[in-house]
């Protein structure tokens, strides 16, 4: 639940700490058996644009999306029954982590822009019913961890005055932990994306999301000792997760660069003109200047972050189209996990190739 104090600055952060990894022991197993599994990505987005929507805790939102991975792993629904059971799972969601006075009200949830572009309206009695299913479904238990629960604790001591980057002393502190934080964000909701990251433990995960951004900020060592007492896990306990952060962050950065080469070119025209009018040979284009190419340099730190956010979290709700009934093949298609993620090797062990702008000198 949100306090409205830090607790994991407070005296008993130690002992709040072990009764979450306690919890954390008893969750129940997820088998990732739902016949909509491949539609699990469209319906974490949509929890997550309308708990952005409403100012929502971090907390609720990835209570929510474990809620319904829960539900689905154990009902055959309808791809129009999910609809209710997503926002039934945020409403249950808030109502436990959140405060009173940002729980969504039914009125405002139908007024949303998103909900109109899927003909969906909701009712109190319909809600009302899916609530009391998912209830019955958890034993009326919603004290389920998830790794936005643990990061905050695991940020506190993320970046210390004694660290390094590249092997030299950090230039602004405070500006490597803004940092440290925003990436930390960002690989939180890489792992809300892909139900592959319910196979691990919700604290190792957010171990791994302090391990892979302290890898992208360059700090050394990869991992300190305090940060291996604090969460109880070793580099090598943590690497298969974060192998998975970093391949999704190096998708990111790909498809970011991708993005800004095509906008380039229509800008450019979309054939390379000489000044006689001709189009250019391959040959001819090799020699063409530098500014009329691509560029191939390495995206700043801030990209990926950003991106990922604008593609997922930022853009319009009213551009969010549902799956029909008809069509949920198509949708399913579109929203597949890439398949590289689970097997493509990544260098965890070397210096990532991105700079960090807050380190420039």
């Amino acid at each position: 639940m949100e306090l409205e104090d830090q607790w994991w600055k407070g005296q008993l952060a130690a002992d709040i700490h072990q009764a979450l990894k306690n919890k954390e022991l008893k969750l129940p197993p997820y088998k990732g058996q739902s016949p909509q599994l491949n539609l699990r990505r469209y319906f974490a987005d949509l929890i997550s644009i309308i708990s952005n929507s409403f100012w929502l805790c971090p907390t609720s939102r990835h209570l929510a999306v474990y809620l319904l991975d829960l539900f689905m792993d154990h009902y055959d629904v309808t791809v129009q029954q999910l609809h209710m059971v997503s926002l039934s799972c945020l409403l249950l969601a808030s109502k436990f982590e959140d405060r009173e006075d940002r729980v969504p009200k039914l009125e405002t949830l139908n007024s949303l822009r998103c909900m109109s572009s899927l003909n969906l309206v909701l009712t109190k009695q319909g809600l009302l019913h899916m609530e009391l299913l998912l209830l019955e479904t958890f034993n009326w238990n919603l004290y389920l961890p998830t790794a936005a629960h643990f990061i905050d604790y695991y940020l506190s001591i993320a970046v210390l005055d004694g660290d390094l980057h590249d092997g030299w002393p950090m230039a602004n502190l405070e500006k490597t932990k803004l940092y440290m934080a925003k990436y930390a964000d960002y690989f939180l909701e890489v792992s809300l994306q892909d139900h592959v990251f319910l196979c691990f433990a919700p604290s190792l995960v957010a171990a791994a999301c302090v391990a892979a951004s302290r890898h992208i900020l360059h700090l050394s060592p990869s991992w300190p000792p305090r940060l291996q007492r604090l969460t109880g896990y070793a580099w090598e306990n943590l690497m298969p997760c974060v192998e998975k952060l970093l391949i999704a962050h190096d998708s990111d950065v790909k498809e970011a660069n991708k993005q800004k080469c095509q906008q380039q070119q229509q800008q450019q025209g979309q054939t390379v003109f000489h000044s006689s009018g001709q189009p250019a040979t391959v040959t001819q284009y090799l020699q063409l200047p530098s500014s009329m190419h691509c560029p191939q340099k390495a995206p700043q730190a801030g990209l990926a972050a950003s991106h990922r956010s604008a593609s997922y979290l930022g853009h319009s709700a009213s551009g969010l189209q549902g799956p029909q009934h008809g069509d949920a093949q198509a949708v399913a298609t579109s929203l597949d996990p890439k398949p590289a993620v689970a097997t493509r090797a990544y260098p965890v062990s070397s210096h990532y190739s991105y700079s960090a702008a807050c380190f420039d000198r």
